[in-house]
């Protein structure tokens, strides 16, 4: 007889910012905090804390420079300059992911993790709203530690051990990637040899921090499972990237001017809505480099 798992959130303690969750299933918007200023140790160490517990968490009313958010995500470690999105110019750190008006959205759309494809995916990315529509543009973000919680006795025992194969190459060669390549529209793209990568990653991994387990495989970037044939590697990749977006497992970001948006890119799946065509969006996204996953 199948036992039925109910979701059960940890809900920590904080003393120094302001904690409100977004759904049963993670996220949070913290406040009591200005980054435009440096932060007192207690403080940081209750937002990396939060950051831990809720996979993603969000600030509002945040008035940044491109040096502030710089400096914010450099208190979690050294910056990413990504091998095939172009920064900008004066930091190259920075993507500046802007989508005009009248052009539907074509960069983060649809379930992934941040560079899976990566030997050392990142740890996180930390994104900065300087224009947003009205409506719509929504980002929605997925508990992987839950899914895998939620997986049955009998499947968490194929995955121990499983080894799943990521590329890059299916999402940046797409029709819609390859009109990117050093091209002067909004976001561009330069070629590299990372794109022929095959990364190997567990399908389960362990959080560095906490040491809890959860699913790592994405429909963007996991190819198959290794010793596996694609044919082989279909039925359970597909189940798996369909199970670990369910519903119960998510929560929804709205974007706001002056917002400012962090997730653990270890724990959490997301995916930007496309449902904005008529309206501008621009935002800035800096990313935390990670390490080896295990």
């Amino acid at each position: 007889m199948l036992v039925r798992r109910e979701i059960v959130m940890e809900h920590p303690s904080f003393s120094n910012i302001g904690v409100t969750p977004l759904s049963n299933a993670l996220g949070a918007e913290i406040d009591g905090v200005d980054l435009s200023q440096p932060l007192e140790k207690a403080q940081f160490e209750d937002i990396q804390k939060a950051l831990c517990a809720y996979g993603a968490i969000g600030f509002r009313n945040q008035k940044l420079s491109h040096q502030n958010q710089i400096d914010f995500a450099l208190r979690f470690g050294t910056l990413e300059v990504h091998p095939i999105v172009k920064g900008m110019e004066e930091y190259p750190e920075i993507i500046r992911m802007h989508k005009p008006a009248g052009k539907p959205a074509s960069f983060g759309v649809g379930w992934h993790s941040d560079n899976s494809f990566f030997d050392k995916p990142s740890l996180g990315s930390i994104v900065y709203a300087e224009t947003v529509p009205p409506v719509g543009g929504d980002t929605l973000f997925a508990n992987q530690q839950l899914a895998y919680d939620m997986l049955s006795d009998g499947i968490k025992e194929t995955l121990e051990g499983l080894i799943a194969i990521h590329s890059a190459k299916e999402a940046y060669t797409s029709p819609s990637a390859l009109e990117k390549y050093d091209s002067d529209g909004p976001i561009s793209y330069t070629k590299s040899d990372i794109i022929e990568d095959f990364i190997e990653h567990p399908v389960v991994i362990r959080h560095p921090v906490t040491g809890k387990k959860a699913l790592y495989v994405n429909a963007m970037f996991t190819h198959h499972f290794k010793d596996w044939t694609m044919e082989e590697s279909k039925p359970l990749l597909e189940f798996l990237c369909a199970h670990a977006t369910r519903e119960e497992f998510q929560c929804r970001f709205k974007w706001e001017k002056d917002s400012l948006l962090m997730w653990d890119n270890r724990i959490v799946q997301h995916a930007a809505l496309n449902d904005y065509v008529d309206y501008d969006r621009t935002l800035y996204r800096v990313t935390v480099n990670g390490t080896k996953l295990n």
